[in-house]
């Protein structure tokens, strides 16, 4: 039977593992629009949709490069899962 330890372990782990996988692509998207937001601070250039293409090409082009890494954590959490649910917790 599982008992509340398990449980807080899953979701830790759970947690963990969404935070490593989405963190590429929210530090690229951060990193972008910090310095799109500097450059149009300084040139006094207020386009809204300016900020959008450039967050979003960063955000595709980490996610790409990161895929791997994502994907192994990905696995890692399943297969933690995977071997408790077989061994019955």
């Amino acid at each position: 039977a599982m008992n509340e330890a398990d449980a807080l372990d899953m979701v830790q782990a759970a947690i963990w593992t969404v935070l490593a996988a989405s963190g590429p692509a929210v530090l690229a998207a951060m990193i972008v629009g910090v310095t799109v937001a500097l450059l149009q601070a300084l040139t006094q250039v207020q386009e809204i949709t300016l900020t959008f293409v450039p967050k979003i090409l960063a955000v595709f082009a980490a996610v790409a490069i990161s895929a791997p890494f994502i994907g192994s954590q990905i696995s890692i959490f399943t297969n933690m899962i995977f071997s408790r649910v077989q061994s019955g917790f």
